[in-house]
């Protein structure tokens, strides 16, 4: 059944964003395909696999107990509170924090999941800001 919900919605969300993008006005710089092409291609390929999944579903999924709810709904303030958190502390200490977290969750041990985290943020720092020169939210400490 949740699989029919989910279909029926993705069919819905496709109609919805097929009709948005039909509403794109075109400027007179446009390319040959125009900027509607995209946005409908997008629709049609959400349209079709939703109705797939509406029409053919899986069997009843077992759903996760109430302790793996909880985490995943852990890990959704986790990364909200790290949005929250990436102007203020910056994106090293801001990553580090975040990745250590949720590889703890997923079953590290304390030590291993803050070497994770510390490894992860300093290594996306590295090749994002330094090698590739983009930047990355500042914090304190000026990285």
């Amino acid at each position: 059944m949740s699989d029919r919900i989910f279909g029926v919605f993705g069919v819905l969300l496709a109609i919805g964003f097929a009709f948005a993008a039909l509403h794109i006005e075109e400027s007179f710089l446009s390319d040959a395909v125009g900027p509607k092409a995209f946005p409908l291609i997008i629709a049609v390929i959400l349209g079709l696999s939703s109705a797939v999944i509406a029409f053919k579903p899986d069997p009843e999924p077992a759903w996760p107990t109430f302790g793996r709810i909880a985490e995943i709904a852990a890990a959704v303030v986790v990364m909200m509170l790290y949005a929250q958190m990436l102007p203020v502390v910056g994106f090293v200490i801001a990553t580090a924090f975040a990745a250590a977290f949720l590889a703890w969750r997923l079953g590290s041990t304390i030590l291993a999941s803050v070497l994770t985290g510390v490894g992860t943020s300093v290594g996306i720092y590295v090749i994002f800001h330094l090698v590739l020169g983009l930047s990355l939210a500042r914090g304190p400490l000026g990285f």
